[in-house]
């Protein structure tokens, strides 16, 4: 998520695990990387959990509920800077959207995918994030500082 900005953006994201698969969508993230997980930036006036709630409906048709935060950390960019928060959501209705009603919706979403927890790599996420993903996410609640830093090889 490149913004261009001296203010941090503050970015929830909805970490959604069903059978061992794990929600992405694809969009362009970054040059190198257009898959991530569904989320967006808070509006004024809105907490992190409407915020969530709604960009997960957007993005994906689904309603969530937000059980628990599992962690933070600080995203810079070149001319940029993402407070991440990643929480864990479960799918309480709705549809997954598919196909045409993507691009109905919402133009930067073009696909949306339930990815095996140990084929995250593909699609462009570090290989720690894997292992904290099929490790069930020990440590939750915590802040992680730098992502760069927090998501070297275990």
């Amino acid at each position: 998520m490149m913004v261009s900005s001296n203010r941090p953006v503050v970015r929830p994201t909805g970490i959604l695990i069903e059978e061992h698969n794990i929600l992405l969508v694809k969009q362009d993230v970054t040059e190198n990387r257009h898959w991530a997980l569904p989320g967006g930036r808070v509006e004024f006036g809105e907490t992190l959990e409407q915020c969530l709630v709604r960009e997960m409906k957007e993005e994906t048709g689904l309603n969530v509920r937000v059980k628990e935060l599992l962690y933070i950390t600080d995203r810079f960019y070149q001319d940029s800077h993402v407070v991440h928060i990643l929480f864990l959501v479960e799918n309480v209705g709705g549809k997954l959207r598919s196909g045409t009603e993507l691009q109905v919706e919402t133009e930067k979403i073009k696909e949306l995918a339930m990815v095996p927890l140990d084929r995250l790599q593909e699609y462009g996420f570090p290989p720690k994030f894997g292992e904290l993903a099929k490790s069930n996410f020990p440590e939750r609640g915590s802040y992680k500082g730098n992502f760069k830093d927090f998501y070297r090889d275990l």
